[in-house]
């Protein structure tokens, strides 16, 4: 992607130093007029020639229609409307054939627009709902003029306070209306069928089979009749239907479909719930003390933003893990993701013009914007892998590109208490055999001080002996002189009469090679038949393991073991620097002839 950097004077703002920052500065355009929030914003190579493109469901504000817009690099690629706003935007791989292109979904309304190639492709649509029978009986009086539009008013707004099935979108528009608009609306509408159509509040994607990246895909998607819903990527016909308390506005899924999956739904009554493939309803609920503004899962933590200045850190089962207080409110969050250096971290943007990037509680980077920041991504924008796009609240586009040299480090934004200090320490039930054993301690705790003592000074001396009958009996596998700082280790593999004995011979010393040592086999000639009984060492870098392997020949047919004593030497030396025992294993072979 070109980097254009933009004349406006604001661009010198959007990050103070640029040779001190992790982040490139690639484009500010501080009249985008693009208005969206993070999931509406969708980085995906949409034509398969590896150029990756920018994929926006603008709201169009100020009374105009909402639009999807397609970026290349800082300019606007297509822009086509939209029938309603957009929920939620989302690329994914409907089939194996190739070429392997991604299809873009977007939700708007109670619809699924999927497109190919940036055309329009298939369009599902949800399922209509069941009226209100309560309802559908007034309009049919209505029809019948058995009830005048006041009264018809009147009881639908008695309905709408007391019923548990909503009203339609028919009854809701009638309700908006003046008095005298009332008598038309109900000859134009009375003699159509009652619908309740429900609407799409979020969509992700979930791997149907496997786990690959160009594996294929499910959409998943959340409506406001408390649903979830995941639709088959061909037939887009629904294979799973789950419920919820509530109506769910955020959505982060895990796994496989035929496999086994995991998905957490924030919702609107500030709770968690947790579902899993078998399980139509919440298998586990995380109660928030307040309204949650994002979820990011990251690894195995669910990352949570609430209202309440915070993000917060939970397990799949709703254990709470950490905490960290914002200094600003949070406005939208998403996943930043590093495969290259095996990174995930969460990015939170602040009402304060900050976007914050943390590793579980540790701050990795803060990113300072001239405007606060309503949607951001992250990912492979152009042929650039690791970028980050910005849209703000005045409609501004920020495009940053990730330097190859950074490195994000713990503690790298600003310092704050160890991650330890918020841990609570599980502490065990007090027992009756605790309680026991501490009045013990009490009573005897000088005599068991000296028995301790005793066993550890015992323990001492007994270690002692055997060092010191090591190194007379030269059984050690460690060099005994300080010149020669050497670590020797034998191995003996097979079942005979053919044995293959490998040496491991180790210079332990720190910056000094080792070079003109000898290897001597000594060993009972009427047993045992080797192919060479010494031969030289190479030589020997410090901290390296250096395999040195031969072959030796049992020659007894009774079934006998003996010790061949390995030695390793200086040349033109007699003492032996190392020396080891081998005992030698039956041969299988000859004993069972």
């Amino acid at each position: 992607m070109a980097a254009a950097s933009s004349s406006d004077s604001d661009s010198g703002r959007v990050e103070s130093s640029e040779a001190s920052s992790k982040w490139l500065d690639a484009h500010y355009d501080p009249m985008a007029n693009i208005h969206t929030f993070s999931a509406c914003l969708q980085l995906a190579d949409l034509h398969g020639d590896g150029e990756y493109k920018l994929v926006v469901g603008d709201l169009g504000p100020g009374g105009q229609q909402p639009r999807l817009k397609v970026l290349k690099g800082p300019t606007v690629l297509s822009e086509s409307p939209l029938p309603a706003l957009p929920a939620a935007a989302a690329t994914f791989l409907m089939e194996q054939h190739e070429p392997r292109t991604p299809a873009l979904a977007l939700a708007s309304g109670p619809c699924v627009y999927v497109y190919k190639n940036l055309r329009p492709y298939f369009k599902f649509s949800l399922p209509q709902l069941p009226p209100n029978p309560l309802e559908q009986d007034l309009w049919n009086q209505a029809k019948e003029d058995r009830i005048d539009p006041l009264t018809l008013k009147e009881m639908l707004e008695g309905i709408r306070e007391k019923a548990e099935v909503p009203l339609s979108v028919q009854s809701l528009r009638f309700l908006q209306l003046e008095l005298s608009e009332m008598e038309a609306f109900v000859n134009q509408h009375k003699s159509k069928s009652i619908r309740r159509q429900t609407v799409i509040t979020t969509m992700t994607t979930l791997k149907k089979n496997l786990a690959d990246e160009d594996a294929v895909s499910c959409l998943v998607l959340g409506t406001e009749n408390k649903e979830l819903l995941v639709l088959d990527p061909e037939a887009f016909t629904v294979l799973a239907k789950m419920s919820l308390p509530s109506v769910p506005v955020f959505l982060e899924v895990s796994g496989q479909f035929d496999v086994e999956f995991r998905l957490a739904a924030a919702c609107r009554n500030g709770n968690i719930y947790m579902l899993r493939r078998d399980s139509k309803r919440p298998k586990y609920c995380i109660e928030l003390s307040a309204q949650p503004v994002g979820l990011v899962r990251v690894h195995k933590v669910l990352v949570v933003g609430s209202n309440q200045d915070s993000l917060l850190g939970f397990t799949h089962k709703g254990k709470r893990l950490w905490t960290v207080q914002m200094p600003a409110a949070i406005l939208t969050m998403n996943l930043l993701e590093q495969r290259s250096r095996g990174l995930q971290a969460v990015m939170a943007g602040l009402a304060n013009g900050e976007v914050r990037i943390y590793r579980d509680k540790a701050l990795l980077s803060v990113v300072h914007t001239p405007d606060a920041v309503t949607s951001l991504c992250f990912g492979r924008y152009g042929r650039e892998d690791h970028t980050l796009i910005m849209t703000t609240r005045g409609g501004g586009l920020i495009i940053k590109i990730l330097k190859r040299t950074a490195v994000f480090v713990d503690g790298g934004g600003e310092a704050g208490p160890p991650p330890a200090q918020a841990m609570k320490l599980n502490m065990p039930r007090k027992t009756r055999l605790y309680v026991d054993q501490t009045l013990r301690e009490r009573e005897a705790g000088t005599a068991m001080h000296r028995t301790f003592q005793a066993d550890l000074y015992l323990l001492r001396l007994r270690a002692a002996r055997a060092y010191a009958q090591a190194l007379e009996s030269s059984l050690s596998p460690v060099s005994a002189t300080a010149r020669e700082p050497l670590k020797l280790h034998a191995v003996v593999q097979g079942l005979g009469p053919t044995f293959k004995l490998t040496l491991h011979l180790q210079n332990t010393s720190t910056a000094r090679p080792i070079l003109g040592l000898l290897v001597c086999f000594l060993y009972n000639e009427g047993l045992y038949a080797l192919p060479r009984a010494f031969f030289k060492v190479p030589l020997l870098v410090p901290g390296l393991n250096y395999p040195l392997e031969t072959f030796v020949e049992s020659l007894s047919d009774k079934g006998i073991s003996d010790i061949i004593k390995v030695l390793v030497l200086r040349e033109g030396q007699s003492a032996p620097l190392l020396s080891a025992h081998i005992n030698m294993p039956v041969s299988e072979g000859l004993a069972a002839a």
